[in-house]
């Protein structure tokens, strides 16, 4: 009698900081907040100067950086608590980010529309990803097969007389 297929084996959930992940995701989204605040300040009229990347529009740096930090703060949390690396961390940091725009209005139903686009849409990106996105050991394997190591220089012997 054959044996039944077994279902395939979860990979071991790694927890992730959350403290090391915001603070990495808030610096690379204050960089990202930078470049938009120094396009806003250049297609903007006013006589700041290029302090009005500080001035005038600093505030787009500190919300990205807030919000990509609340992000990844949120998601590596909410994938510690369920020991799983799926799309609902993604929604659920989101929904984060997104409340966060939201209340920059001073609104709590934009809040709460921002929080359910974000989290849909990132959602979206995990879930999708996961789908198209191969196991970890495939990619152990290809990484192997890419990083190989270095040859060793073939010797030359001399000629023989």
């Amino acid at each position: 009698m054959e044996d039944a297929p077994s279902a395939p084996e979860e990979p071991s959930y790694e927890p992730r900081s959350p403290i090391a992940n915001a603070t990495t995701v808030a610096y690379q989204s204050a960089a990202v907040g930078a470049l938009v605040s120094v396009l806003q300040n250049a297609l903007s009229s006013h006589k700041a100067g290029a302090f009005g990347v500080l001035t005038r529009t600093g505030g787009t740096i500190g919300m990205f950086a807030a919000m990509g930090a609340a992000f990844a703060f949120t998601e590596a949390t909410v994938a510690n608590q369920r020991q799983r690396d799926d799309a609902v961390n993604g929604v659920v940091g989101g929904c984060a980010a997104g409340f966060l725009a939201g209340i920059k209005t001073r609104s709590l139903p934009t809040a709460l529309g921002s929080c359910a686009v974000a989290g849909a849409a990132m959602g979206t990106f995990d879930y999708a990803g996961q789908l198209a996105g191969e196991s970890r050991e495939v990619k152990e394997v290809k990484e192997k097969r890419f990083f190989k190591t270095v040859p060793l220089p073939l010797q030359r012997t001399p000629p023989s007389l």
